[in-house]
């Protein structure tokens, strides 16, 4: 049996779980999410002990999988509407920088034109902060700092992820879009002998 599967998924006060028709809903502080569960996963939740049981009605494969991964959805979600998820995306770079209008952010990281990115309906991204970042044999290094938070750890990271993709730091300075606290493997530049 799954070691993860067979955990109870605790309830924190404040936070309660409905079964619905194939899927389950967790509500909690911060507001609501659902879930699809698959057919051979059986879910009940135990209102006494405050805990939502996780259980499988086959031995194939498949649903063996589902188990642990049923499991930890279910537990993401409960953190989500309690605490919620937050990443941080760095923008690096001299001329580099990041800013909300509306309801897109516009990065500028070199191109001819800003890139407008919309922001989904379910996350949010607080206005960049400006600061520097030390780059080792650089040194210190304009930065725009970008937190993206949201109930659903998967989109927050999906969306973060997006916008990495745009501009990678590139080795040599460091330059580019990475995410926070991320360390970049450095490469030396050339070397050239000495003129004779």
């Amino acid at each position: 049996m799954s070691r993860i599967g067979r955990q109870p998924v605790p309830l924190p006060n404040g936070v309660k779980a409905t079964l619905g028709d194939g899927t389950i809903q967790i509500s909690g502080p911060l507001g609501q999410t659902e879930q699809a569960v698959a057919p051979s996963i059986r879910v009940t939740v135990d209102d006494a002990a405050k805990a939502v049981h996780i259980e499988r009605t086959a031995e194939d494969r498949e649903t063996r999988a589902l188990h642990g991964l049923t499991r930890s959805l279910i537990a993401n979600m409960v953190v989500g509407v309690t605490k919620g998820y937050v990443r941080g995306i760095q923008v690096v770079g001299v001329g580099y920088s990041a800013k909300v209008e509306g309801d897109e952010l516009v990065i500028q990281v070199g191109y001819h034109n800003d890139l407008r990115i919309p922001i989904p309906k379910s996350l949010k991204v607080a206005p960049p902060e400006s600061g520097s970042l030390i780059v080792s044999g650089v040194g210190s290094v304009p930065c725009s700092t970008v937190r993206i938070s949201g109930l659903d750890k998967q989109k927050v990271n999906e969306f973060a992820s997006e916008l990495r993709r745009l501009k990678p730091a590139e080795p040599y300075r460091g330059k580019g879009i990475r995410y926070e606290g991320e360390e970049i493997r450095r490469k030396a530049g050339k070397a050239f002998a000495a003129q004779e």
